[in-house]
């Protein structure tokens, strides 16, 4: 009797494809809460100018499936620039290509980010939206404890401290 040697295989690709969406994943939201506090602050500075401070009272009052509407417009408007990056890279313009679409990434990243605080209340107060929003924290915190007690992790932190010192010494040095 021999075995069929597929289900091995199978189960084998999958756990390989897990591990690559799972470490995608990470660092997907690696970026995120790199780029998330940041980005937020710094429209929260752009949003003392008065008529951003008054859309942004306007914002806080919208109702909850409005708000929710309200966060997910972003993505939806740069679809047609992440197409158009993509067309530039298909058509020889690899550099512009990717410059456009880390810049979507990072303009949506700080819309995204703000917008989320501003509904934040909102979105709470539908109850599958808390519960994903519960399950989601906790997942990403989890996730994120795992990377950061990797070995990778823990040397790339060392080597930045590393860098941060010497930097700090060349200038110390410099500005004497």
């Amino acid at each position: 009797m021999t075995t069929d040697p597929k289900p091995g295989l199978l189960r084998t690709g999958a756990r390989a494809l897990r591990g690559l969406f799972i470490g995608l994943l990470a660092l997907l939201i690696l970026f995120e809460e790199w780029g998330w506090d940041p980005l937020q602050r710094a429209l929260a500075w752009v949003g003392r100018l008065p008529v951003l401070r008054q859309i942004e009272v306007l914002i806080r009052l919208l109702p909850p499936l409005a708000a929710l509407g309200l966060l997910l417009l972003p993505s939806v408007l740069l679809v047609p620039a992440k197409l158009g990056a993509l067309w530039l890279i298909a058509n020889g313009h690899r550099l512009l290509g990717v410059s456009v679409i880390v810049l979507a990434k990072v303009v949506g990243t700080a819309i995204v980010a703000r917008l989320f605080t501003l509904t934040r209340p909102a979105l709470m107060r539908m109850p599958w939206f808390a519960r994903l929003y519960a399950r989601w924290t906790r997942w990403k915190s989890e996730l994120l404890e795992r990377v950061r007690a990797s070995w990778v992790w823990r040397a790339s932190r060392a080597l930045k401290r590393a860098v941060q010192r010497r930097v700090a010494q060349w200038r110390a040095a410099i500005f004497r």
